[in-house]
């Protein structure tokens, strides 16, 4: 059993370790595109790439995952942006407090929590200006 284990354990060490050389290649590549003559900016890419990649790996919310990787599905370093820009809306969604406008912010981009942040803010700011308005006509007549 402890035999079974071990070599579990090391099945799954080498299918790491030839994953990871795997995208470590598809990162130097990527820095490569980038800048095909800069060797600096190479690296400074490529570490910014495995640094965002290894974020990337940590992250909890897969919902919020799928939105940044189908964006950006080849650059890390875009769907950490991506990935932090859209859990941070995500969670001020959750303090929304209009449930119509909500609604509407959310049938406008369903699979988007930027958006459905920045719609929200746009329609409850024009639904309080529109109240002012008729708050006003109805003290002038």
């Amino acid at each position: 059993m402890k035999r079974l284990f071990s070599l579990l354990i090391l099945t799954i060490l080498l299918i790491n370790l030839v994953f990871s050389q795997s995208v470590e290649s598809k990162i130097r590549d990527f820095a490569k595109q980038e800048y095909p003559n800069d060797y600096k900016m190479q690296e400074y890419i490529y570490k910014k790439q495995i640094a965002a990649y290894r974020y990337m790996l940590t992250v909890t919310d897969k919902g919020v995952k799928q939105i940044a990787f189908r964006e950006y599905p080849n650059d890390y370093a875009m769907q950490k942006y991506i990935y932090d820009k859209q859990l941070s809306a995500k969670r001020y969604s959750a303090t929304f407090g209009d449930s119509d406008v909500k609604r509407i912010a959310e049938r406008e981009y369903p699979n988007d929590h930027s958006m459905q942040k920045y719609i929200y803010d746009k329609q409850l700011s024009a639904k309080l200006y529109m109240k002012t308005v008729e708050d006003a006509d109805v003290k002038r007549i």
